[in-house]
C-alpha cells in the first residue's frame, strides 16, 4: 500500500544522495591526500567510492525525502534496502572484474590471482574479499526478502539490513589488503562506522 509513484521519485533521490555519501566518506578518508593536492578532488571525480558512504548518504536522503512529503520513512527503507543489498552484490563483482577492495596475500585456498590489475598486486595469491562482500551482500537481500514477508512491521527490514551489513564488514575487513581504505586507530573508516550502525 505504497505510493508507486513517490517509490521510483524517493529511490531516484536516494541514488544521488548515495553517490554524493560514497564520493564524500573516500574525499575524507583521502584527506591527508588532498591537503597535499586539492587537485586530488578532480581526478577522483570518476573513481573511488566507500559504500558505507552510500548507505548512509542514501538513508538520509531517503529520511529527507520522506519527512517532507509527511512519508512514513521505516516503511519506504524497508521495501528499498533489500534491492540495495542485491545492488552491493553486484557491485562487489565490479570490484572483482576492477581488481580493487582486494584482500590480503594467503596461501591458503579460497585465493585469487589477478594478472592485469591496474590496483591489486600482480601474480600473488590473494583473499578473494570481493567475492566474499558479494556473497554476503547477496545472503543479506535473501535473508531480508524473508523477515520482509514474516514481520510486516516498518522499520525492522531495515534495522536487519544495518545489523547484518555492519558487522559483516566489521569481520570482512580484516581480510583486506588494499591500503587506501583510511583508518581511525586500529579500525578502518568502514569498521568504525559499522560499530556505531
Amino acid at each position: 500500500n505504497l505510493d508507486p509513484e513517490f517509490t521510483f521519485s524517493m529511490a531516484l533521490k536516494a541514488l544521488v544522495g548515495g553517490f554524493a555519501g560514497a564520493k564524500l566518506l573516500f574525499w575524507i578518508c583521502q584527506f591527508k591526500e588532498i591537503l597535499s593536492d586539492p587537485w586530488f578532488i578532480l581526478y577522483t571525480l570518476s573513481d573511488g567510492f566507500v559504500v558505507f558512504g552510500g548507505i548512509l548518504g542514501g538513508v538520509f536522503t531517503a529520511w529527507s525525502v520522506c519527512r517532507r512529503a509527511g512519508k512514513d520513512f521505516p516503511a519506504y527503507l524497508d521495501l528499498a534496502l533489500p534491492s540495495a543489498a542485491v545492488g552491493q552484490g553486484f557491485g562487489r563483482l565490479g570490484c572483482f572484474l576492477a581488481g580493487c577492495c582486494y584482500g590480503k596475500e594467503t596461501s591458503h585456498f579460497p585465493y585469487v590471482i589477478f594478472h592485469s590489475s591496474a590496483f591489486a598486486p600482480n601474480g600473488v595469491k590473494l583473499i578473494p574479499t570481493q567475492l566474499i562482500f558479494s556473497l554476503c551482500d547477496f545472503v543479506n537481500a535473501a535473508v531480508l526478502i524473508f523477515f520482509a514477508n514474516k514481520s510486516p512491521k516498518a522499520g525492522k527490514v531495515s534495522a536487519l539490513y544495518l545489523i547484518n551489513y555492519s558487522i559483516g564488514r566489521f569481520i570482512l575487513e580484516f581480510l583486506r589488503g588494499d591500503p587506501e581504505r583510511g583508518f581511525m586507530g586500529p579500525f578502518s573508516t568502514s569498521q568504525f562506522l559499522a560499530v556505531f550502525t
